[in-house]
């Protein structure tokens, strides 16, 4: 009796300290939740993320509480008592999740621009739990039923165009996520998803780990050659931060690497340095990704077979215009030979100036830009340092501005008073030709070890018009450029003044959206339409009409002679052939590695080397991303989807000769129907859009004009 009265009293203890304990719990979620400011309203200037306020432990609690109301709102959509309707169903499941929507955009923008510790420990947690999530809502069979319910009955609804889509888009997301399988395929399907998502965190931590631990220490000011000053000036000021008291230090981030291919006359230092950038994540070390390339490759052709397709590319590929992997090697080896003939005579060329030089031994990959530098000098007479100073950050920042002024009316006003999550960053309201407000634009322009490299577009905040309530969006540029030192401003390439154009590109088709679904605006579309907005702008940077508008020498203010447009127009269209080897090299890699139909893991190097050798690339180039540091396609989401800039690329080509062949670039009429174009987001299928816009459909004609491979 008595030991039963103990456990009877012990129990009645633990059972009223487990409710106090989740008393105290509960409250405590409250408590964070309250207090935590991605969860509170942003009472903002046009609701911007309140960075001043977030901190780096805040992101967790927040994502967790946000899944969890995720989750609630799903079950109310499965447990609506009413008959499935496109509103209580389809639009209910759009506007789902938005709390969580809001804090991944803001969280990912943060952890590939200015990443640290706590980021980074975040996002490994996070990933695989928000992977298994969203399979969890596209793999929930009763949804799928209210969902499937509307779908069979979509040519009796009286839909609108946008409201036809969604439905589609939706439906499509439960049948390629697998929601057709039997139970055990559902789990593998799941468990590889989450997989995946934790691989993906570990190529990119892995990248950015091997490109911030290179320093390549020079001594000899000799071995700097013709640099410019500014150049040396942040490469003294990087060995100072890296702890050397004199001398300077180059890195692997592009303002620094480039400039030493560029500049250096020490044959074996630009080998090193080379081999440094070449060999990221092949180094046998902690921080080496074949591993994760092996197994990411393998679960993404068993997931492929899993969904019944016979490789990941025909999986990808059926959303995206190009619809087949057959498509997208038809358009590369249309384009394939001539580059690659081009790209052999320039080597060719470059090989015979170095013996000239009195140097013996064989040319090599590291000595190509080298080369190309001299080549410009000494065929076209141009010296990329002369144009430099008339392509300061902030100039060729507002030449992008004019151009959106002069082709959609769109106005950028600085707005100092905003919170960023560096203090680089420059924020801008857009407003439309009336002074309504359209959006918000963050630019960050600089290159630093928190930031991932390359240059991108993130969507903090998608434009959205439900229940009347339009919603503007909120978009960011992000960039690798070289900060200003203690004398010089930031002066750009020619290159770097393109992707200037490029990433704002990507940022008007996020602020020119006009559709009612955020799921369907701005860039949310396939794959290989997205980069056509953000490629097309970069014909515009380099037209001498819109070169007079902003190009202008940063001391004296002075246009940019028309001489000096000319010299550097010819001189940047030389060297087309190693551009577009060494882009579609790194194309036909992606698409191998994803028309690869076994599951049989793979040997990384050697199936790289086998690649390459297929097409007969030289080995004076290598691919523009090697496996090991392929971010567009292990830690991204470009996977059998990189050769979409060449797909873009033909649209972009074709697009501006419309307009440069009107007789005004900046043609009006031309530029209304191309926004009307982008302003439909994903709310139709591209290449309707595009017919739509030209009359016809995308002709390769213009695109082999523009890189000499029409002769």
């Amino acid at each position: 009796m008595k030991l039963k009265i103990l456990i009877l009293i012990i129990g009645i203890t633990l059972s009223s300290c487990q409710e106090k304990n989740k008393t105290e719990q509960s409250m405590k979620t409250e408590t964070t939740t309250a207090e935590n400011p991605l969860l509170q309203e942003w009472n903002t200037p046009f609701g911007t993320p309140p960075f001043d306020k977030i901190k780096n432990k805040d992101y967790l609690p927040a994502f967790e509480f946000a899944i969890k109301e995720h989750n609630q709102e799903i079950q109310k959509i499965i447990n609506n008592s009413e008959k499935p309707s496109f509103k209580n169903t389809v639009e209910a499941l759009e506007k789902s999740g938005a709390t969580l929507r809001k804090i991944s955009n803001v969280f990912y923008a943060l952890e590939a621009a200015n990443t640290n510790d706590t980021i980074k420990e975040t996002a490994k947690k996070i990933a695989p739990e928000l992977a298994a999530h969203y399979d969890n809502i596209s793999m929930n069979p009763k949804l799928f039923k209210r969902v499937n319910e509307v779908y069979q009955q979509k040519d009796q609804l009286n839909l609108t165009d946008e409201q036809k889509k969604l439905l589609e888009e939706k439906y499509k997301m439960f049948v390629r996520s697998g929601i057709a399988l039997p139970e055990e395929k559902q789990k593998r399907v799941k468990a590889i998803n989450k997989e995946l998502a934790a691989l993906q965190q570990q190529f990119n931590d892995n990248l950015l780990a091997e490109t911030n631990d290179f320093d390549l220490y020079v001594t000899n000011e000799k071995d700097l050659g013709d640099m410019p000053e500014n150049i040396k000036q942040a490469a003294r000021e990087e060995a100072q931060k890296r702890g050397h008291k004199t001398g300077w230090s180059f890195t692997l981030q592009r303002p620094s690497f480039y400039p030493f291919l560029d500049y250096s006359p020490n044959r074996e230092l630009r080998e090193k340095i080379f081999q440094g950038y070449a060999n990221r994540g092949n180094n046998n070390n902690a921080h080496d990704n074949k591993k994760v390339i092996q197994k990411m490759v393998q679960l993404r052709a068993e997931k492929a077979h899993l969904l019944g397709y016979d490789n990941f590319a025909q999986y990808i590929l059926k959303d995206n215009m190009a619809k087949t992997p057959e498509n997208v090697y038809d358009l590369m080896n249309k384009i394939w030979p001539k580059a690659l003939q081009t790209a052999k005579n320039d080597r060719d060329l470059f090989a015979q100036l170095m013996k000239k030089e009195g140097i013996k031994e064989k040319f090599r990959a590291s000595d190509w830009r080298y080369y190309v530098r001299k080549v410009r000098e000494q065929k076209y007479s141009f010296d990329e340092n002369q144009t430099k100073p008339y392509f300061e950050v902030n100039a060729v920042r507002d030449g992008a501005f004019k151009l959106a002024n002069k082709l959609f009316g769109l106005s950028f006003k600085e707005l100092k008073n905003i919170p960023t999550w560096h203090k680089d960053q420059q924020v801008f309201e857009v407003t439309d030709s009336t002074g309504k407000h359209i959006g918000v634009i963050y630019m960050d322009f600089f290159a630093r070890p928190s930031k991932k490299g390359g240059a991108w577009m993130n969507e903090i905040r998608m434009q959205s018009n439900m229940d009347g309530k339009f919603v503007t969006p909120i978009v960011t540029n992000n960039f690798n450029f070289p900060a200003p030192t203690k004398d010089t401003p930031s002066l750009l390439s020619f290159t770097q003044a393109q992707t200037l154009f490029h990433e704002f590109g990507h940022g008007l088709h996020g602020l020119l959206s006009n559709v009612t679904y955020p799921s369907l605006s701005g860039t949310n579309v396939p794959r290989d339409f997205v980069e056509f907005p953000s490629q097309v702008m970069e014909n515009w940077m380099s037209d001498p009409e819109m070169l007079k508008l902003y190009a202008k020498h940063y001391k004296t203010g002075k246009v940019i002679p028309a001489e000096m447009i000319d010299k550097m127009n010819k001189a940047n269209a030389f060297n087309e052939g190693f551009r577009t080897v060494e882009y579609m090299a790194a194309a036909y890699l992606d698409m191998d590695y994803h028309t690869k139909k076994d599951t049989l893991p793979v040997d990384v190097l050697k199936f790289e080397k086998q690649s390459m050798k297929k097409i007969n690339l030289i080995p004076e180039i290598i691919p523009r991303y090697r496996s090991t540091y392929y971010a567009h396609i292990f830690g991204g989401g470009y996977a059998a989807g990189y050769y979409s800039y060449l797909w873009s690329e033909v649209l972009d080509a074709d697009t501006f000769a419309a307009f440069k062949n009107s007789g005004n670039v900046f043609n009006p009429e031309l530029a209304k129907k191309y926004k009307k174009m982008i302003s439909s987001g994903g709310s139709k299928d591209p290449m309707e859009l595009y017919k739509e816009f030209m009359g016809r459909a995308p002709k390769i004609d213009a695109l082999m004009k523009r890189k000499g491979f029409d002769k």
